[in-house]
């Protein structure tokens, strides 16, 4: 039987400096906050299964958000297009000044319009894990919204996606796999 190494201690911040390399979309999860429309801007949004559809958003446990939000609570995903940079910075902590939404709505739960997708689901399931809560929540509606480019997340910036087809070799190599 072989022991296992120690654990090097990991640096926060170097920590968050690698997983800035992994890029990510950016969404805003709407809920509401004694009745009226919140939000809050999230780059940790994953689809976890398809039967049941379910999907997970992690929170910061120091978020104000998580005394709004347990199981039976319904949340919106709106995936943002690179147009809607300036609601990414609005819900998260910089305000824009003047800024009004007129919320559409799926039942009680807001959403925002001209996103790239809506996705409403409700809360199954609140797991702790380290300085975060990850809610799982079964899909209860979805909305394909326009076409745009997505707003991206990568090294601690908003950034814009340039995308283009794969090479043709590229394609040769997935259809040999």
């Amino acid at each position: 039987m072989t022991s296992a190494s120690p654990v090097t201690p990991i640096d926060p911040l170097t920590f968050r400096k690698v997983m800035g390399r992994f890029p990510t979309g950016v969404a805003v999860v709407t809920f509401l906050r004694d009745d009226e429309p919140a939000g809050i801007t999230v780059n940790s949004f994953l689809p976890v299964s398809l039967n049941p559809p379910l999907v997970l958003v992690s929170l910061r446990r120091e978020s104000s958000v998580v005394q709004h939000l347990g199981v039976g609570d319904c949340y919106g995903v709106n995936v943002l297009s690179e147009q809607q940079q300036h609601l990414g910075a609005h819900f998260a902590g910089s305000p824009v000044a003047g800024l009004t939404i007129d919320f559409d709505r799926h039942h009680a739960t807001p959403l925002i319009p001209g996103s790239l997708a809506h996705i409403v689901a409700r809360v199954v399931d609140v797991h702790e894990a380290g300085d975060h809560y990850l809610y799982i929540a079964q899909v209860e509606h979805l909305w394909q919204g326009i076409e745009a480019q997505p707003l991206i997340f990568y090294s601690g910036r908003y950034k814009q996606l340039h995308a283009h087809e794969p090479s043709a070799h590229f394609d040769d190599v997935l259809e040999s796999w």
